[in-house]
């Protein structure tokens, strides 16, 4: 339980989770854990892994993790925390993001332990009146007693049916699996709570709702987020991520190190005493932060060279010599084009909102212009982390 309980926010029922943890060592039967995701973006940052984290603490202890991808469900998109109607992706969107999502969840959880689901395999199967008992399974009322739905309904924002249909798909789920626990993030409780509910009506054990706090990004302000640029992925380069964990405020160093390491919590605790009592830097804290995280998606020794590059352009203020190179074929060049061409920048606007910020710069000097000439042997500056040799 001491190992569970690390960085969650709640159990409900805790007691009931204790119960079913001495019947499954009575009964030597793994407990099932089940745990949803609706492929809806590409790409999985360090806020996605923290639910993934404690999924692999379960398979540590023994239990079974059942991973559903939510093909049929991520058509629709789950309603949680929107002000209005997501767009339905379609089936070919889904399935080109879940191919992604496998590659990346294998970065944190055991492949060989991991049991794949898609909803689809019991979903597409229902016929109209299994999904009428399965609508009349909740009422209106209990739905709008979600805070999204009932914002949405006082300031008469249109709710499609299909969204209150959502989550007693995502429990449905559960009743398909007769899952003992679904772990989810805060923002998530009402939907492991309806799976709770179905597995009563259909006449199965309930399952445990086991939530995870939401990670705030690298602005410590603000959920991690790619649109809104303060996330980490974790299949970004080392030096990347060194770079963007340095640069997290110091009151995320001790809650980074339990929601996404496997640093053991006394360690943790010593060195939040430290820092308090100012025998350690926060910026020791971090390195060690960053080079634990790198060590998970990368190697470790990715991680010393991503610590090495990172001391030698900071602590230094030099620019390192392994830097990765780019052929121009034309001396005279937009530079918001061939920046965001050689995936530099990911837009022209992103750009031209960096020239105005004055956060590009050519052999250490700081630019505004967009039109400018190359020459062989130019380094260009990206922000704080991004540097490119041109060859002509």
């Amino acid at each position: 339980m001491e190992e569970i309980r690390r960085g969650v926010a709640e159990i409900v029922p805790e007691e009931e989770l204790k119960q079913k943890l001495y019947k499954s060592l009575k009964e030597k039967r793994p407990l099932r854990i089940k745990l949803g995701l609706d492929p809806t973006a590409p790409d999985i940052h360090l806020g996605h892994t923290v639910v993934l984290n404690k999924l692999r603490q379960f398979q540590e202890l023994g239990h079974e993790v059942h991973l559903i991808i939510g093909d049929f469900t991520g058509r629709i998109g789950d309603p949680s925390g929107k002000s209005e109607t997501r767009k339905q992706l379609t089936e070919e969107e889904v399935m080109a993001n879940a191919a992604t999502y496998k590659e990346q969840i294998f970065k944190v959880l055991d492949p060989e332990k991991t049991i794949i689901h898609f909803n689809s395999e019991w979903l597409m199967k229902l016929n109209l009146v299994e999904v009428l008992n399965l609508a009349a399974s909740y009422t209106v009322a209990r739905m709008l007693e979600r805070d999204d739905f009932d914002k949405r309904y006082r300031e008469g924002l249109p709710i499609g049916i299909h969204e209150f249909m959502y989550p007693l798909m995502q429990g449905y789920d559960s009743v398909a699996l007769q899952s003992d626990v679904e772990l989810g993030g805060t923002d998530q409780k009402f939907n492991l709570l309806v799976g709770r509910n179905l597995l009563k009506a259909y006449g199965y054990e309930p399952q445990i709702a086991l939530t995870m706090p939401i990670l705030e990004g690298t602005d410590g302000v603000q959920k991690m987020s790619k649109s809104l640029g303060n996330y980490v992925g974790v299949s970004e380069e080392p030096q990347e991520m060194f770079g963007k964990l340095m640069s997290i405020p110091d009151s995320l160093i001790i809650r980074y190190f339990e929601l996404l390491t496997r640093v053991a919590m006394d360690e943790i605790q010593a060195m939040q005493n430290d820092m308090e009592n100012q025998k350690m830097n926060p910026r020791d804290a971090k390195m060690r932060l960053a080079r634990e995280i790198i060590s998970c998606y990368h190697s470790q020794e990715e991680a010393v060279k991503a610590e090495e590059r990172f001391k030698l352009v900071f602590s230094q203020r030099d620019i390192p010599e392994d830097i990765p190179e780019i052929t121009a074929s034309e001396t005279e060049v937009w530079l918001p084009k061939f920046l965001t061409e050689h995936k530099l920048t990911e837009s022209s606007s992103e750009a031209r909102r960096l020239l105005q910020q004055g956060g590009i710069k050519i052999n250490g000097e700081k630019i505004d212009q967009e039109n400018i000439t190359l020459c062989e042997g130019m380094v260009v500056q990206i922000g704080k982390r991004k540097f490119a040799k041109i060859r002509m």
